[in-house]
């Protein structure tokens, strides 16, 4: 799989929640952004994997969709496509991962839950009310699967790398 070498965690953070406003689901619109911004040589079709993921899977309200993107998206630049042992290397990292994606979300929305009910129960759900703060998670859970990603693969930030030569010395 072909991936570009230099993102703008901003950027995928961003297109995250344009995408999420523009009509896709917290789920796909976290796949979409980082499959776009990594430019991976993938099928379209893998966001469909995401549609039934969204709104705490499948409206059930269980797992915040957009954590569930995230995992969906660590999954494809960390995940097993071969039958192997549940010992392998590349099914631990990948799982390793996830749990610290999991762990930072629950702490970065100041709710302490990764449960769509939870994080959403002060709304209400009939009057949208909950949408910008759908927008914030999509938004901050894509610049997270980012951030992973790049420190992971020894990519560059383009964001720090502009903030580098903006410094004064």
């Amino acid at each position: 799989m072909n991936i570009k070498q230099e993102v703008s965690v901003n950027k995928v953070k961003k297109d995250a929640e344009d995408y999420f406003s523009n009509g896709f689901f917290c789920c796909e619109a976290v796949v979409a952004s980082v499959m776009d911004n990594f430019e991976l040589d993938i099928p379209r079709e893998v966001i469909g994997m995401a549609s039934g993921m969204a709104v705490g899977a499948g409206r059930s309200g269980c797992m915040c969709g957009a954590l569930n993107g995230g995992i969906l998206t660590l999954g494809i630049f960390f995940g097993r496509s071969q039958l192997s042992g549940k010992d392998d290397p590349k099914v631990v990292k990948c799982m390793a991962l996830t749990h610290e994606l999991h762990d930072w979300f629950k702490q970065a929305t100041g709710k302490n839950s990764t449960c769509c009910r939870v994080l959403t129960r002060e709304f209400d759900m009939s009057k949208g009310e909950h949408f910008q703060q759908c927008v914030y998670f999509t938004g901050m859970t894509a610049g997270k699967v980012a951030e992973i990603v790049i420190r992971e693969l020894g990519l560059t930030n383009l964001d720090k790398k502009e903030s580098l030569s903006t410094q004064t010395v």
